[in-house]
């Protein structure tokens, strides 16, 4: 871990440098150059102790930083800390598969792995990921290719509407509480918290102090991601079309009143979770516009009100008198526009010039 991270902060500094003072450009195979020479150096001999596999990985990775950066996708590439963790990849070339146990390349033991699954049978992995975590709990991450078996069709359909009390409700009627997972563990984590910034800088007790405070940060990530994966995977196996909403999160998260309770919820992760479980298993997943109006309409008659403030959780519709709770009528509206972009793939983005707007008609259609 410690040479992987020597290696790509090394790598860093020098392409920073190059570009802030030269306005030169280093890539991939300038680095790798690099990194033959630093092993050449008195200070740097114990990097030919390691497999030379995860330090190129590593030179990799930071190449693939760049290139997100420039294409605008991700923040300029951070230096990597040692209180962080870490990981280091090994390919095919850098690990041997025997027996049900992982060799990686110059180490003569198997790594002592207490397995949570087991591979399938006959299957070879193609990549060994060795994880750090910030509390000090080591992982291992093996890549297989495997042929994932589709589920068989299911009558149901469901639209889901994102919330922060129910985390989501489904046009079911049925209504999922939000876990808190963060909420659950703060007064915990503020105690830590509080701990640690009265141990001096440096000192080995702070280190201590600092990996309590790590370890409630890992409580709190695997209680939300146990429950999102368990959700997630109970929808896509009884639906066989879920709609959504395409929500701008980043944006959402610019209200600071309600980041914190956004951030909790993990809506993104869940929405990527559904996103991709429904391409394994053969199922129709649908985004729905963002500007959609699928709490301010109503899904008797298509009425759209012009306001509908966050307290108000139940409406009647002024045209039909139909009473609506909030997050159902959106879940069904929503399940209602996903069908419509699932069969002809409509537009239904409102039409703004009137309240009366419809699911139908975009500008184009229009002319």
């Amino acid at each position: 871990m410690g040479c992987t991270r020597l290696v790509y902060n090394r790598a860093l500094a020098f392409r920073t440098e190059a570009w802030y003072e030269r306005q030169e450009r280093v890539g991939y195979e300038d680095t790798s150059a690099m990194l033959t020479n630093w092993k050449k150096q008195e200070d740097l001999q114990f990097l030919k102790e390691v497999s030379s596999v995860p330090l190129q990985q590593g030179l990799r990775h930071l190449q693939t930083a760049f290139t997100n950066f420039f294409a605008g996708r991700a923040k300029y590439p951070n230096f990597k800390k040692k209180h962080h963790g870490g990981n280091a990849e090994f390919t095919s070339s850098a690990f041997r598969w025997k027996d049900g146990q992982v060799y990686l390349a110059k180490c003569v033991e198997p790594l002592p792995i207490r397995w949570s699954r087991l591979l399938p049978q006959g299957i070879q992995p193609s990549t060994v990921t060795v994880k750090l975590s910030p509390a000090g709990r080591w992982s291992v991450s093996l890549l297989v290719d495997v042929e994932i078996e589709k589920l068989p069709e299911s009558p149901n359909q469901v639209g889901i509407d994102l919330g922060i009390t129910s985390l989501i409700a489904l046009s079911t009627g049925e209504k999922i509480a939000n876990p808190k997972a963060f909420k659950s563990k703060r007064r915990k984590l503020r105690k830590a918290q509080k701990v640690l910034s009265r141990k001096q800088k440096g000192s080995n007790n702070r280190y201590k102090a600092s990996l309590k405070v790590a370890k409630i940060y890992g409580e709190i990530s695997d209680a939300r991601r146990d429950f999102l994966h368990k959700l997630t995977t109970k929808l896509v196996r009884e639906n066989q079309t879920i709609a959504v909403e395409d929500l701008a999160v980043k944006n959402l998260m610019k209200n600071h009143k309600l980041a914190l309770a956004i951030s909790d919820a993990s809506w993104g992760e869940m929405v990527r979770q559904l996103e991709y479980k429904c391409e394994w298993y053969g199922r129709t997943f649908v985004k729905i516009d963002r500007w959609f109006p699928s709490s301010k309409r109503c899904g008797h008659c298509g009425h759209i009100v012009d306001k509908l403030p966050l307290n108000i959780r139940e409406w009647d519709c002024p045209k039909c008198g139909a009473n609506h709770d909030r997050d159902i009528n959106a879940a069904l509206n929503i399940l209602a526009a996903g069908l419509a972009v699932s069969v002809c793939g409509a537009n239904v983005r409102p039409d703004r010039n009137t309240s009366q707007g419809q699911l139908l008609r975009s500008r184009k259609s229009k002319k």
